[in-house]
């Protein structure tokens, strides 16, 4: 793994989590994304070499939309990014973790994704995070 490549945070509404973060990290939204296959909108914000992802739900039965019905609006995963992540995939599963997909999907920001079930790593959705080549 290189680097945190985001920190994921679920919100109720994304306008409103816009909003919150560009006060906060005192920049706008730089992408609105959504990702159908997994029922989600996505909002990136980049302040340095650091980027969060917002996540609101777009069904009620979408990952998000349960994360936050069970947990309430929050840090829902930290992302890594891997330079091959077939090859990281294997190594993990090798060292025990549980993988969430046999194989990865495109996800948003131009990247293939894969995740790590949370009960293999200490209580934290952990994403795997690989830029796709044009």
């Amino acid at each position: 793994m290189n680097k945190i490549e985001h920190i994921g945070i679920a919100v109720k509404n994304l306008e409103a989590g816009n909003s919150l973060y560009e006060k906060l990290l005192g920049v706008p939204h730089y992408k609105i994304e959504e990702v159908a296959s997994e029922g989600v909108r996505t909002s990136f914000f980049k302040t340095g070499p650091n980027k969060i992802e917002l996540l609101e739900a777009t069904n009620d039965d979408s990952a998000i939309a349960k994360f936050i019905e069970k947990k309430g609006e929050g840090i829902h995963h930290i992302a890594f990014a891997v330079e091959n992540i077939v090859e990281e995939m294997e190594r993990l599963k090798k060292e025990g973790f549980i993988i969430l997909n046999e194989k990865p999907k495109k996800g948003a920001d131009n990247k293939l994704v894969a995740f790590i079930h949370p009960k293999t790593a200490g209580g934290v959705l952990i994403e795997l995070c690989q830029e796709i080549n044009n």
